[in-house]
């Protein structure tokens, strides 16, 4: 059960920071434009990514055990950055989140810019198959930890896609991006105090 819950807990902090993918889905939710198509490439293409992170990296460290350590204090350095920008950006402010015009579209285009958006990003191999990849490997049952991410995956992507409309009118609103962005940040510094202890 722990790890589960940590793999919960660090695979929807990873994923709530703001970037192209989660305005995508907040977009088409507003829009109410193929959201379920939407939230399903989402969620399925995280879980096979955790999959493989979290299978990979097992079968790694078991051949060159050195590997494991050096990925934790990578991954935990990676977390404060990635924190301090969250921080960084919810001091700053002034993001806004803007839908685009209403109005039908092809779902052979949006799954396109869905999977782009996805699989082309290089952050999302980083998150998903590096650092939970890294993390899974300090817990005996690595399986439970990927459920865990996994599970936060869909429970994110469902939520942000299926409650955009009633999130579009507090997200339109910089104060808010600046709480998410905060949050954020301050569980990434958590994620890595624990990793940084763990060694």
């Amino acid at each position: 059960m722990q790890a589960a819950v940590a793999g919960f807990g660090l695979g929807l902090s990873l994923i709530m920071a703001i970037g192209a993918q989660n305005a995508f889905v907040l977009r088409q939710g507003i829009r109410r434009s193929h959201v379920l198509a939407v939230c399903l490439t989402c969620a399925v293409s995280d879980a096979l990514l955790i999959a493989a992170g979290v299978a990979g990296f097992g079968s790694l460290t078991k051949t060159a055990p050195w590997i494991e350590p050096v990925m934790r204090w990578g991954g935990a350095v990676f977390l404060i950055a990635y924190g301090a920008r969250a921080l960084l950006s919810a001091w700053r402010g002034g993001v806004v989140l803007e839908a685009a015009g209403q109005g039908g579209e092809a779902l052979r285009g949006v799954l396109l810019t869905c999977l782009a958006l996805t699989w082309l990003n290089p952050h999302v191999y980083l998150d998903t198959v590096v650092l939970l990849g890294a993390v899974s490997a300090q817990y005996e049952d690595s399986l439970s930890f990927a459920l865990g991410a996994m599970t936060a995956s869909f429970a994110f992507f469902f939520t942000l896609g299926f409650g955009a409309r009633r999130l579009a009118p507090f997200f339109t609103r910089p104060v808010a991006w600046r709480l998410l962005d905060a949050g954020v940040g301050l569980l990434m510094w958590v994620i890595a105090a624990a990793l940084i202890r763990g060694m």
